[in-house]
């Protein structure tokens, strides 16, 4: 039985995924909600096992965030964009955490 070999991809504005593109990960720009909403819910049918989703847009779709939160793939993790760190990214962390943990051991 063969493993199946999941993608990787980066989800977010254009100029904030462009450097991922270099180091060779697939990225989908986006610039609007349902758009974002959209390419997530592909990428997830398509076999990318782990999805770097950038803050701003998370931020713009929580409900679709919270969903994959529930599902085992794809593990969608945020990461700041070129305009810095919202804390949005590092608050998912700690929640994760202290899921697992029963506590906040950051």
């Amino acid at each position: 039985m063969a493993n199946k070999t999941y993608k990787i991809g980066v989800v977010g504005n254009r100029d904030a995924i462009l450097p991922f593109q270099m180091i060779g990960f697939q990225t989908f720009p986006v610039s609007e909600p349902q758009q974002a909403t959209n390419t997530l819910r592909h990428l997830a049918m398509n076999d990318f096992g782990i999805i770097y989703l950038t803050e701003d847009i998370a931020a713009e779709i929580p409900e679709t965030i919270r969903y994959y939160d529930s599902q085992v793939t794809p593990a969608v993790i945020l990461i700041p964009t070129h305009k810095g760190n919202t804390g949005l990214a590092l608050q998912r962390l700690q929640d994760n955490v202290d899921k697992a943990v029963g506590q906040n051991i950051l």
